[in-house]
């Protein structure tokens, strides 16, 4: 869940939590902000080490149970049924992909974040599924998609989502993404100009100002770095996210976690804290991790969200959880300004609004999506 991230490893940076209280009826414009509510300033941003051992970042999710399917923490809402072989699947490049499918209309695509699954949609994919077509799609190395021993990068999610785009969904659709979610949904987006009609945006991983970094002096490494510095290095690293990754995923740690950053912790029930444990049970899950947190994260400054939205050409919907104190609402106003066709709703909520606040994030983006002029057509491959 949020997963995924202004994904960094400076002291700025992102992690999933969530928190409640009402939201509006109006619909926002882009010329205009709406806040519900005062709410206190967070830092915009994750750091590593919070994000690893604090964040919910277990390599994967499902679920497991049936009595998880029909027990709802919130009152009058329908949420998806659990399956635990899964809804549907996919393959691409070889890999399998979990993707859950429900409704009838223009498509919607929904990317969920760091470490949770399609699951992490409970409430938003029956609500959407009212009126629209909608996905909801296991990135590779999540969920019940497969645990891949892959060099792990921003361009692979991005890269599954535009193939998804042309292959499962072959129409116009929407995509909405939470955290590294939203991230991806952006990048995907900008390399979809014509298939993507619109983008929302919930808490979105990302940071700006990447490409003004101090280029760093590429020099031949000795004999002593790579047969021993990086070796020992490396194998360090594997030992300490060895433990951390044990750590994440027992439920007790999970469990407190979760309290720790929703607001109602009602919604923290065995449903959600057994689809962020679950997936940890795969072989390749530790792997995963490590891959995750020793590589990808640390890397992630090569794609600044000024040029990515500088090749956006479609509405962009951002709702965002003002009490986030990892992407606080900071960002959210500096994406609003560099890109002036965006539309802001600002909630009383965490990380994740979606699970904690799902009434409200429902409504804003059914507001949103039928202010879209969506022209019915076939993808081209």
């Amino acid at each position: 869940m949020s997963s995924s991230c202004a994904i960094s490893s400076s002291s700025s940076s992102i992690r999933s939590e969530i928190i409640t209280n009402p939201f509006g009826r109006k619909y926002i414009t882009p010329s205009k902000t709406c806040r519900h509510h005062t709410s206190t300033k967070s830092k915009c941003g994750i750091r590593r080490r919070d994000f690893g051992v604090k964040g919910i970042i277990v390599a994967g999710t499902s679920i497991i149970g049936s009595s998880l399917a029909t027990d709802s923490p919130v009152q009058g809402m329908e949420m998806l049924p659990f399956k635990p072989e899964g809804y549907n699947f996919w393959t691409w490049r070889g890999h399998q992909i979990h993707y859950v499918e429900q409704g009838q209309g223009t498509p919607i695509v929904l990317i969920h974040g760091f470490g949770a699954s399609a699951f992490h949609w409970r409430y938003n994919i029956p609500e959407l599924a009212k009126n629209y077509k909608v996905y909801a799609v296991d990135l590779l190395g999540f969920g019940w998609s497969e645990k891949a021993l892959i060099d792990y990068d921003a361009m692979v999610w991005r890269d599954q989502v535009v193939d998804f785009m042309k292959e499962v969904v072959k129409e116009p659709a929407v995509l909405v993404g939470n955290s590294l979610g939203g991230f991806t949904a952006l990048i995907s987006a900008a390399d979809l100009a014509d298939q993507v009609v619109g983008v929302a945006l919930l808490n979105s991983a990302g940071q700006f100002g990447g490409a003004s970094a101090k280029t760093e002096q590429v020099s031949e490494e000795s004999v002593l770095q790579k047969f021993l510095l990086k070796p020992l290095k490396e194998a360090f690293q594997r030992v300490v996210l060895g433990i951390v990754f044990w750590q994440a995923k027992q439920p007790a740690r999970v469990k407190s976690v979760l309290k720790s950053v929703y607001v109602n912790s009602s919604n923290v029930d065995d449903y959600l804290v057994q689809s962020i444990t679950k997936p940890a049970d795969d072989p390749n899950a530790g792997e995963v991790y490590y891959r995750l947190m020793s590589r990808f994260m640390s890397n992630q400054t090569k794609y600044p969200l000024e040029i990515i939205l500088s090749k956006l050409s479609c509405p962009l919907l951002l709702l965002w959880g003002d009490l986030d104190p990892w992407v606080g609402p900071a960002k959210a106003n500096q994406i609003k300004e560099f890109y002036p066709q965006s539309s802001l709703v600002n909630l009383q909520a965490g990380h994740c609004p979606h699970d904690e606040v799902p009434e409200q994030v429902n409504e804003a983006l059914v507001e949103w999506l039928s202010s879209l002029k969506i022209k019915p057509s076939v993808l081209t491959v």
